[in-house]
């Protein structure tokens, strides 16, 4: 019983810290202040989509690097569970300055299944990334533009890395 309660408890510690990297924005300030001026898109889209994909993303690898382990289900549910809690939170700010009601958490369900739609879409891929760039790109606005491109692909690779690497430290992996 006393390692059960431990597990649940370095379970709950993972959600939470894989939550607070999930919302953590230095490395989208800096993929934003890195985008070139010949870059044909507005900066303020693309800091506000690479957050969105950070968030799905994580999620996504929680599923994907504990596809058959034990703790996937539990793990999940804690990190999405606080991206929900989070997500009120936004919404609730937002319709307050803007007075407009938007629901964040829709928001990231909806990119979510955009994105797994476009990986679904192109079975044959190796690489998830090859399809993440393009779409990220698109959803910012300009599918065309290759510095988007990359700016998706450098924030979706950065992010699947690192759950990995956080996943197989704390031996959840």
């Amino acid at each position: 019983m006393e390692n059960s309660e431990e597990k649940k408890t370095e379970i709950e510690k993972a959600g939470e810290d894989l939550f607070n990297f999930a919302v953590d924005r230095e490395d989208v300030k800096a993929l934003v202040a890195n985008l070139p001026e010949e870059a044909e898109i507005h900066g303020v889209t693309v800091e506000y989509e690479l957050q969105i994909l950070k968030i799905i993303s994580v999620g996504w690898s929680i599923s994907y690097y504990l596809e058959k382990g034990p703790q996937k289900t539990q793990l999940a549910e804690i990190y999405w569970q606080a991206v929900q809690e989070f997500s009120k939170s936004i919404s609730g700010s937002t319709g307050l300055m803007t007075g407009h009601e938007i629901d964040y958490f829709q928001i990231l369900k909806n990119r979510l299944d955009m994105y797994l739609y476009a990986l679904n879409e192109n079975p044959y891929v190796s690489q998830p990334v090859s399809v993440i760039g393009p779409e990220f790109a698109r959803t910012c606005g300009n599918v065309h533009d290759a510095f988007t491109i990359l700016t998706g692909a450098k924030m979706f690779s950065a992010t699947i890395g690192s759950v990995k690497e956080y996943l197989e430290a704390t031996k959840l992996r």
